[in-house]
This record gives C-alpha cells, sequence and structure tokens, in this order.
C-alpha cells in the first residue's frame, strides 16, 4: 500500500526517504514487504500522507503452533 500511495502523490523514493529522514533502501524494504517499520516511523509515514497505520499497512498474527 505504501508504494501505492507513494506513486498516486507522485514521489520518488528518495523525495520520500529524505522527508521520513530513513534511507531509500528502508522505503524499498518497507514496499517489499522486508522490512517492519518502528512504530514511531510507521506514525510518521501516515502523518506524512494523511492517513492512517491500519490504511497502510496489514498486521498479521504468526502463527503460534504452541497451543
Amino acid at each position: 500500500m505504501l508504494e501505492i500511495l507513494r506513486k498516486q502523490k507522485g514521489i520518488k523514493q528518495e523525495e520520500l526517504a529524505k522527508a521520513l529522514e530513513v534511507s531509500r533502501q528502508t522505503i524499498g524494504s518497507l514496499e517489499n514487504g522486508r522490512y517492519n517499520p518502528s512504530i514511531i516511523l510507521a506514525f510518521k509515514i501516515a502523518r506524512y500522507f494523511n492517513t492512517t497505520i491500519e490504511d497502510i499497512f496489514i498486521y498479521e498474527e504468526e502463527n503460534d503452533d504452541t497451543n
């Protein structure tokens, strides 16, 4: 969803990274699902796009087969 929002706004990864004070690689990893943001970064991203964290990131619980 982050990539979609970014592209809809016509923003390059480098521009978003600079605005959020992270690396371009961090933005790429977030968009590819290889990295989960800290809660602070998630709030910064949501604020940047004027939306909620839930609208950008999907939380999926890990399976816990120990029960």
